[in-house]
């Protein structure tokens, strides 16, 4: 989703504006519930909003344990610099098949990072589980895992389930929904625990998973552990660097209240 204009074209990992665009998803857990449902996801599971993640009462009325937890977050001069210095040395991931640690997919659909953000959450760790068999999302999951990351990009970038429940659910949201040709500066990255109790960060922009660090067996994503080694040092690092943009929030896939 996000758009920026720093550094040079090399450096810049935003989809070619040539490419195919889709309209922004709203952050919004009923608009998320509505695709990952329609796609085949349980509703034994379900997005909810994180309000804090330092008042411990408003922690609490989240359920634990969290399976995978989406930051939404503004693509700042200061985030920028930080991805490009990380990123710079690394090689591009080329990893496949059924012992990958994370499924991870590179973004090629302009204005996609909640639908790639979605895809991660319910792709890794335990929520694979819950998604319905034979359903779009599962069809999806069995045909993408084999593919190397640029064969598996093409085949969301050429799935007209995907493209049709994303419209649906793109429409749905308490606000006006963008043009598809919007430039967004809100990006959205997860975070997930693998089986191995890794954190990974998982984001479509970049050159692959990021493993941020191993976390106890009893450790989940909204865990101090995790969030002080995932969600909070985005914040941190716009702190300490005198960045004015402020808005982040959280959403977490979590069991379902109803």
């Amino acid at each position: 989703m996000a758009s920026t204009t720093q550094g040079p074209a090399i450096n810049n990992p935003d989809v070619p504006i040539t490419r195919k665009r889709f309209v922004p998803l709203e952050n919004n857990p009923d608009v998320m519930n509505t695709l990952v449902y329609d796609l085949g996801l349980s509703k034994a599971l379900a997005f909810q909003d994180v309000f804090s993640i330092d008042d411990p009462d408003l922690l609490a009325f989240v359920p634990r344990p969290a399976l995978a937890l989406l930051l939404i977050f503004p693509v700042s001069e200061v985030y920028e610099k930080s991805r490009h210095d990380e990123d710079q040395d690394r090689t591009e991931y080329s990893g496949s098949g059924p012992d990958e640690p994370a499924i991870w997919y590179k973004q090629t659909i302009g204005n996609a990072c909640g639908l790639i953000g979605l895809l991660h959450a319910v792709s890794n760790g335990p929520a694979r589980a819950s998604i319905q068999p034979d359903s779009k999302l599962d069809k999806l999951l069995r045909d993408a895992i084999p593919l190397k990351p640029a064969e598996r990009a093409d085949l969301l970038y050429e799935s007209q389930a995907l493209e049709s429940a994303h419209q649906a659910a793109a429409s749905e949201g308490d606000t006006s929904a963008p043009s598809a040709d919007d430039r967004v500066d809100l990006h959205f990255v997860t975070f997930v625990k693998t089986e191995d109790n890794h954190l990974y960060e998982l984001d479509g922009r970049r050159k692959g998973p990021l493993d941020r660090g191993v976390l106890e067996p009893e450790e989940d994503v909204l865990s101090e552990k995790a969030l002080q080694i995932g969600p909070r040092t985005f914040m941190k690092r716009e702190a300490d660097n005198g960045g004015q943009d402020l808005r982040f929030s959280l959403i977490a896939l979590v069991s379902s209240m109803d």
